[in-house]
């Protein structure tokens, strides 16, 4: 497991596992999804449920979300400042960028090393685009997650990606190595604002910029996603500027 706290690690990567799955899992299931040995499992699930996280089922011999993390969710909903704060902001981008040209205006965070999409706003015009809400990309393909990773220390990059097997190819481009995406991430930092095109889905690009929170953190990302054909370097630039003006908006609002 990666990180300084394997155990934290290890019990976050549990709850992920046990969040995706269909119902309650055996316990061999869950150690087999980890890799870890079934003496670790099973000491690893007996410390979430004393805390709650977990719930065990003696008469199935399986195990599920217990309630803490039902009620860690539960506050989710309740307090979604970012997306509070984003849907106006996005609204009145997408609306904007129809001068320009039609735009999927997406909000996205970081996910590890990925890019999940929380909002959406599409353009008058139909733009196919697979950022849809609830979906994860691969944040050193994405505009949006690079975006994000600008904003972090080398080496939390690092960290992120410690080989090429951390890297993802969707159509034979973009970064596939630390070094490729250190020197990416080096002149979108110095830009302002991160592009990509043809990465995740041929003849699409998108441009986006990363909103920060009050502790300098990345929080989120404001992207704008397109055909590539119908939107010409000028207008890329044009769009950017956009992009990162919703962004600042949404770093002021959210205390930066």
């Amino acid at each position: 497991m990666p990180g300084n706290a394997p155990a934290a690690t290890r019990a976050l990567a549990a709850l992920r596992v046990l969040a995706a799955a269909p119902g309650p899992i055996t316990a061999a299931t869950l150690g087999r999804q980890l890799g870890i040995p079934r003496s670790s499992t099973y000491h690893l699930l007996a410390a979430m449920a004393a805390e709650g996280f977990v719930a065990h089922y003696p008469e199935e011999e399986r195990w599920g979300l217990g309630v803490a993390a039902l009620e860690i969710g539960a506050a989710y909903l309740r307090h979604d400042p970012l997306e509070r704060m984003g849907r106006p902001l996005l609204h009145r981008l997408a609306a904007d960028v129809s001068a320009v040209a039609p735009a999927v205006a997406h909000l996205g965070v970081l996910h590890g090393r990925e890019t999940l999409y929380l909002l959406r706003e599409t353009p008058s015009s139909p733009v196919t685009v697979v950022a849809d809400v609830g979906v994860r990309l691969p944040a050193a393909l994405t505009a949006s997650g690079r975006a994000m990773l600008a904003c972090l220390p080398t080496s939390q990059v690092r960290a992120l990606f410690p080989s090429k097997d951390a890297f993802v190819d969707r159509t034979g481009a973009g970064p596939a190595s630390l070094t490729a995406l250190t020197r990416l991430l080096a002149g979108e930092r110095a830009r302002g604002w991160a592009e990509e095109d043809g990465f995740v889905v041929p003849g699409f690009a998108s441009v986006a910029a990363a909103a920060i929170d009050r502790s300098g953190q990345p929080a989120a990302s404001i992207g704008l996603t397109f055909r590539s054909e119908r939107v010409d370097d000028a207008m890329r630039a044009d769009l950017a500027r956009m992009a990162r003006r919703t962004a600042r908006e949404l770093s002021r609002r959210l205390g930066a």
